[in-house]
């Protein structure tokens, strides 16, 4: 049998329905696609980056990151320590105080005195000067004394109307008394050791604000110098405003050191 007689199984032709697809006719969903081209194929794998040198703590052998991470235990202990002593200084009284006061004072005194108290304290209700008077002997030999001079009123001249006042002219001499009065009784007398300490610190400022005041020349006219210093402080309470009806006292109270024998080495040195 010829093609053309085979029937429904026969082969269509060209423009049969097996044949191509005619222009603009979509071919049928069965129809294998053919592929174009080559597929890509996928690209190399990158190999990773090599790692930088090490930095810092990690650079160093593990003998010395033993001993770095020693180091940095005893810094945190110390700071741990210090923090708690400072917390107790400041803090009311309390039990622990009480049973270690001795060993927290310890701690903190000299180097680490602290001059706040954790809960404010009521304001101050005072005025306090310290003065100070010299005796002087002159060139010939003759020994006069000097008048009074006022250092605290000194520091609140430079003080007023200073935008950066040093610490010096606000604290030096302030703390200097307080230092003296904490280590001593009410005669006057040096309570433990630190009493002895504390004269000498107040007595070398005196002496070297009365050389810038030049206390030595005005006194005498010329040369000389310092033999003795004599120290006091002027209380006077601060008066209540206006509106209140608290009645004070402001009388100025007196309270006179004994006189001190300045070192040659301390007069030579803040007298010249």
């Amino acid at each position: 049998m010829d093609a053309y007689d085979g029937g429904s199984n026969a082969r269509h032709g060209p423009d049969g329905p097996e044949g191509p697809a005619a222009p603009g006719v979509p071919a049928e969903s069965g129809a294998p696609t053919p592929s174009v081209g080559l597929a890509e194929p996928h690209p190399p794998a990158r190999p990773d980056p090599p790692a930088g040198p090490r930095a810092g703590i990690a650079a160093l052998s593990l003998r010395y990151q033993i001993g770095v991470a020693l180091a940095l235990a005893v810094v945190a202990v110390g700071v741990c320590v210090h923090l708690g002593m400072t917390f107790l200084h400041v803090a009311p009284p309390n039990t622990v105080t009480r049973e270690h006061g001795r060993a927290v004072d310890d701690w903190i005194y000299p180097e680490f005195e602290q001059n706040w108290k954790l809960f404010a304290p009521n304001p101050l209700q005072q005025n306090i000067s310290i003065q100070v008077r010299a005796e002087v002997r002159d060139g010939e030999g003759g020994k006069l004394t000097t008048g009074w001079y006022d250092l605290s009123a000194e520091d609140g001249r430079a003080i007023d109307g200073n935008l950066l006042p040093s610490h010096t002219q606000q604290n030096e001499l302030r703390r200097a008394w307080d230092f003296f009065l904490a280590t001593h009784d009410g005669e006057n007398r040096p309570v433990g050791l630190r009493g002895s300490l504390s004269e000498s610190y107040l007595r070398r400022i005196v002496v070297l604000r009365l050389d810038r005041d030049d206390a030595v020349r005005a006194t005498t006219g010329g040369a000389g110098v310092i033999e003795r210093v004599q120290v006091r402080s002027r209380t006077s309470n601060v008066p209540p405003p206006k509106w209140s009806r608290e009645k004070v006292s402001t009388t100025p109270a007196y309270r006179e050191l004994p006189w001190w024998p300045v070192p040659a080495d301390e007069a030579g040195g803040g007298v010249r």
